[in-house]
């Protein structure tokens, strides 16, 4: 391995690792003010005492989340949000959960920061001189598909819990309004800002400097123990010095034909099926790494590459972190799942909505 291909590929991920670290304190410092309290709260009360109702806002809620604030903070901030909610409510709390993981990953198409892979994928296409605003109009499609997919399926595993009713609201939980109404804030301009094409790590840094002025300014103390994954950083930062040396050194080529070329439905169902399957043995980061030389030249069939990464790793825990993070958070709730079942049912959505995102993107395409 050169110290030319170690350079190249921590050049890359710089402005990943910025936004990632500044999106976090974000979220990290908008849970600390209430702002996903307040969303758990509203939630229930506008569910008017039907589960169903309640259960479709807080999965809209998982969206927004995970599309501006990316799928490990849905993971992180937003399964615990769940669970008190059902729990506050008196229904059972694994459809929230379980809409929590499965949103967290088939959610992540949409925008570049919903996703690590995204902002690697966005580079890639700038790259070949292809815009912001190209990743938006090839990821809506597929990214909408997904979604839906995934809520239906949820509804039917779940068609039962989701048809009773509740009697009582949960409290609402006194915050710091003037800081309440500046996160607020944070996160509603957030996502135009995103959407807009400015730079991720830009737009994250300022909200993170805004949030921190205003919590040291308002509540001093909730800026202390901030969880700042600088483990994650280092993995990320191996992973793709590993990678890099992998595909200059041949090693991946095999891999990166199986995945095959073309730009028909069969074709693009393909490439997203194996970066799927690779994502599961491995994780989503190293394969979409691994598999984005099968994208190249080909925006559409890039986005295929990112269909299997993202909406794919639903099998293995280990296949995307966020389902790591989502199995602590259940655990430390005292919600325990059966990872056999929880890895079957998850093979269903993976591969309807895989198939189903892709096949949107080849009837896009043609």
């Amino acid at each position: 391995m050169t110290i030319g291909t170690i350079l190249g590929a921590l050049a890359r991920i710089l402005p990943v690792v910025a936004f990632l670290l500044a999106i976090t304190v974000v979220a990290e410092l908008c849970e600390r003010a209430g702002v996903f309290d307040v969303v758990g709260h509203q939630v229930a009360r506008q569910g008017r005492h039907r589960t169903w109702l309640v259960w479709l806002l807080f999965a809209g809620f998982a969206v927004v989340c995970t599309a501006v604030l990316s799928l490990d903070t849905t993971a992180v901030l937003l399964t615990p949000v769940g669970l008190a909610l059902a729990r506050q409510i008196g229904v059972r709390p694994r459809p929230f959960a379980l809409t929590t993981l499965w949103v967290a990953n088939t959610g992540s198409l949409l925008l570049p920061v919903s996703n690590l892979t995204n902002l690697l994928a966005l580079q890639r296409l700038q790259s070949e001189g292809v815009g912001h605003a190209r990743y938006l109009r090839l990821a809506l499609g597929p990214g909408l598909v997904s979604i839906a997919v995934t809520l239906l399926l949820v509804a039917l595993l779940h068609h039962r819990d989701l048809r009773s009713t509740y009697s009582i609201d949960p409290p609402a939980a006194p915050h710091d309004r003037v800081l309440l109404r500046i996160a607020t804030g944070v996160c509603l301009l957030a996502g135009p800002g995103f959407a807009a094409g400015l730079e991720p790590w830009v737009v994250a840094t300022v909200g993170a400097a805004v949030l921190a002025a205003a919590t040291a300014w308002r509540h001093p103390a909730a800026l202390r123990g901030l969880q700042l994954p600088w483990a994650m950083v280092a993995g990320f930062a191996v992973l793709t010095t590993v990678v890099a040396w992998a595909h200059q050194a041949g090693h991946l080529d095999p891999l990166v034909a199986l995945a095959g070329s073309g730009g028909s439905t069969g074709d693009l169902l393909r490439v997203a099926g194996v970066t799927a399957v690779s994502a599961n043995v491995v994780n989503n980061l190293p394969a979409y790494l691994a598999l984005e030389p099968a994208g190249a030249g080909d925006p559409t069939r890039l986005m295929a590459v990112l269909v299997g990464a993202n909406v794919g790793p639903l099998v293995t825990p280990w296949a995307s972190l966020a389902t790591l993070l989502w199995l602590q958070r259940c655990r430390s709730a005292g919600v325990r799942w059966r990872l056999g079942r929880l890895a079957l049912a998850g093979a269903v959505c993976a591969v309807l909505a895989v198939a189903a995102s892709a096949a949107t993107l080849g009837v896009l395409r043609g």
